[in-house]
């Protein structure tokens, strides 16, 4: 029986151990990434607005510092009017109404979360509200108890019938962020060519917003508002993830594709706000989340559902920003050959393998 004198080749041990450790902490990085700020989450500074007399307002801010300690920032507004158009403009995410009729006003819109806070809050000064008045009663000597006082919560913003949890809203930013990192690295790899890559990311991405913003708010009824103001948002969210993408291709070669699954995905996505509001994350993360665009387009798609009257100003210029620095860098990645990156046409035959008879040169 013949035997072949050839050899199987096998990946030497320690590589296989080196590959198989750095799996793991690949695993650990995203466990830890999508984990750690909600593991973590919890309120800080948030700005609530509160309304009243002055000895009333000074006890309700003591009150709820001791129930709820660092979690709430007031801010003192001049009537129940004024503490509706803060909610409404997104500047606070409630108020409490001090008065012969005390209240508190939430925006489950806003974030569901605080609007579950702000009532926890409600009962709290319910039950303050009327012992207070028990106490006042007994000391002036009054034949019975003193009606019971309630305090009315109030959802100024709440969230459409088609979305009462507001988890379509909530659910919306991840795929939106995979189609742009996919629509991205897609570019990249199939298209060759600065102005074509250009091109791409600007069909890819106003064909996208058109279509989802026709699922999300045609179909599912996650979205409000106007539906070509809601497409452009989403369109300009693509771009600005999908366009840094490519225009890091273009810049230093296929390893800027990981701008993608490093950057957008497991830096900037668990801190862009979507599920909880920016204050809820360990200072400076929450505000830095807003930088980049995951962060951003959560802002700017849930304020054009729901808070006409807020200023969107700093989302639609950090989107802007991220699309239009990435199209600047495919083309100047077109000219990075003298940088010694491999070229397009390197680029474009990376992958193909090239064989030639045993003994003989591989012609490239």
């Amino acid at each position: 029986m013949a035997h072949s004198d050839a050899t199987t080749a096998h990946t030497p041990l320690g590589r296989v151990i080196g590959l198989a450790l750095a799996l793991a902490a690949v695993v650990a990085v995203i466990v830890l990434a999508f984990s750690w700020p909600s593991v973590t989450a919890e309120p800080n500074d948030l700005p609530i607005a509160i309304t009243g007399p002055a000895e009333a307002v000074a006890t309700a801010e003591a009150a709820v510092d001791e129930q709820q300690p660092g979690a709430i920032a007031f801010d003192e507004v001049d009537d129940r009017d004024a503490a509706v158009a803060a909610i409404e403009s997104r500047d606070v995410y409630g108020a409490i109404v001090l008065g012969p009729e005390p209240e508190v006003l939430t925006s489950s819109a806003s974030s569901l979360a605080v609007a579950q806070l702000l009532g926890g809050i409600a009962t709290g000064l319910e039950e303050g509200v009327n012992a207070q008045a028990a106490a006042a009663a007994q000391a002036a000597g009054a034949p019975s108890a003193p009606p019971h006082i309630d305090v009315v919560v109030t959802d100024v913003v709440p969230l459409a019938d088609t979305d009462p949890r507001g988890t379509g809203l909530s659910a919306a930013l991840f795929p939106l962020v995979l189609g742009g990192m996919l629509g991205g690295i897609a570019i990249s790899v199939a298209v060759i060519g600065a102005m074509r890559r250009v091109t791409a990311v600007l069909v890819y991405s106003a064909a996208g917003g058109l279509v989802l913003t026709g699922i999300l708010q045609g179909w599912f009824g996650a979205l409000q508002g106007d539906y070509w103001v809601n497409s452009a948002a989403i369109a300009l969210a693509l771009a600005a993830i999908a366009a840094p993408i490519t225009g890091f291709v273009a810049l230093i070669g296929r390893a800027g594709i990981a701008v993608g699954p490093v950057v957008m995905l497991l830096f900037a996505n668990p801190i862009s706000g979507v599920a909880v509001p920016k204050e809820f994350y360990p200072v400076p993360w929450g505000e830095i989340g807003q930088w980049f665009p995951p962060g951003a387009a959560a802002t700017l798609v849930r304020e054009l559902s729901y808070f006409p009257a807020a200023d969107t100003t700093f989302s639609w210029l950090v989107l802007a920003a991220w699309a239009v620095g990435g199209l600047l860098l495919s083309v100047v990645g077109h000219f990075r050959t003298a940088g010694g990156a491999e070229s397009d046409a390197e680029a474009a035959h990376a992958d193909e393998q090239v064989t030639a008879p045993a003994g003989e040169p591989v012609a490239r």
